[in-house]
């Protein structure tokens, strides 16, 4: 059976290379990390969390997958360079259900920008608003979001369903 939030359907919304470099902000142990890391045979991705715990969950799986194409990061993505990595460095951005549970989303877009190599894409899918299922009304508008966005230069490419529950935006530089 597959879950109500699907990655590897939402991933189709992206044109993946498989040599490409992706970072996975949030990741916890793996949801998206795994199915990305498997597309990207030639490519590498970066799972970073704030908690080592699912961290640590992450590592396991790779072991037992025998996936060697994710590295992990323990990092607040919520500060200046909070991701640890090289500025323009990634082509792919994921920020999966991680903005509704943030303080400062503008930071976190920043952070995913800085990295972004110019070509680069920040897939985000989030919690829609007034569900009852999910993080109990907690989620955010994709309205919201692209306000930021556009704030921070960077321009949605697309929009689009990603499960009853969640939207999705690509956005690009």
């Amino acid at each position: 059976m597959k879950s109500f939030l699907d990655p590897e359907s939402v991933l189709k919304q992206l044109k993946l290379k498989t040599n490409m470099t992706a970072v996975d902000f949030g990741s916890g142990s793996g949801g998206w990390a795994i199915p990305l890391a498997e597309k990207l045979e030639d490519g590498k991705v970066i799972a970073i969390d704030i908690l080592e715990e699912p961290l640590s969950a992450l590592k396991s799986k790779l072991k037992a997958k025998n996936i060697d194409n994710i590295e992990t990061i323990q990092s607040n993505v919520e500060s200046l360079n909070g991701s640890k990595l090289f500025s323009e460095s990634c082509d792919l951005v994921l920020m999966t259900n991680l903005l509704f549970q943030t303080k400062d989303k503008e930071v976190v877009l920043e952070e995913g920008k800085r990295i972004l190599k110019d070509l680069g894409k920040i897939l985000i899918v989030d919690w829609k608003t007034n569900q009852s299922f999910g993080p109990g009304g907690k989620g955010i508008s994709a309205e919201e979001i692209k306000k930021l966005a556009k704030k921070l230069s960077l321009k949605v490419e697309k929009e689009f369903e990603a499960s009853p529950y969640h939207w999705g935006l690509i956005l690009g530089r």
